[in-house]
């Protein structure tokens, strides 16, 4: 089993933040490969799904970000899911928007909901990041995140996580080789 989860904050008010490209990522994941209906569980919100030959749960915490592992690690000891079946959907502002790219363990870049993920189980899971950009020196990075995404980046988004959802049985197949997928050209943005 596959434990997939999105990064984000819960509430209307932050359905559109560049911090919640992980949740916009899970929800088409949840539209294209869920089975039957979120359910409240291990502090988030989880689904069961079947993409290619794997069972996996997508997980979104309820936590807010900084405290997502508590939801990760409750979900990977209760299954007995190993880190390194556990893919991380997250937003990343050391990468221009429209990139995608894939990596395994590292540090948390300051990222607080990769933070309490490592705290929970380690850091050797795949983390899908999301490029969001970075914001000018001087704004601030807290403000950034939390900001809403633009009509237009919202629809090149749509684009990109629509692509990743058509293929991320290959993705959870070969993670190691994924980068080949996750070229900018593939997504046509």
């Amino acid at each position: 089993m596959r434990l997939i989860v999105g990064l984000g904050n819960i509430g209307t008010e932050y359905t559109h933040n560049r911090h919640n490209a992980g949740f916009i990522a899970a929800d088409q994941l949840i539209r294209r490969y869920g089975v039957g209906s979120e359910q409240k569980k291990f502090q988030g919100l989880v689904t069961t799904a079947t993409i290619g030959d794997e069972q996996a749960l997508i997980l979104k915490p309820t936590t807010f970000m900084n405290l997502s592992g508590q939801a990760v690690g409750q979900a990977a000891h209760f299954y007995k899911i190993k880190p390194e079946d556990v893919f991380v959907l997250h937003d990343d502002l050391d990468l221009p928007f429209g990139t995608i790219k894939i990596k395994q363990g590292g540090g948390s870049a300051g990222h607080n909901g990769l933070k309490s993920i490592d705290s929970a189980i380690g850091n050797t899971y795949w983390r899908l990041r999301f490029g969001i950009g970075h914001p000018a020196p001087e704004y601030d990075v807290a403000d950034y995140v939390l900001s809403n995404f633009t009509r237009n980046e919202l629809q090149d988004l749509e684009k990109m996580t629509a692509y990743i959802a058509e293929h991320f049985a290959e993705i959870l197949q070969k993670p190691q080789d994924a980068h080949m997928l996750l070229k900018r050209e593939n997504y046509g943005i």
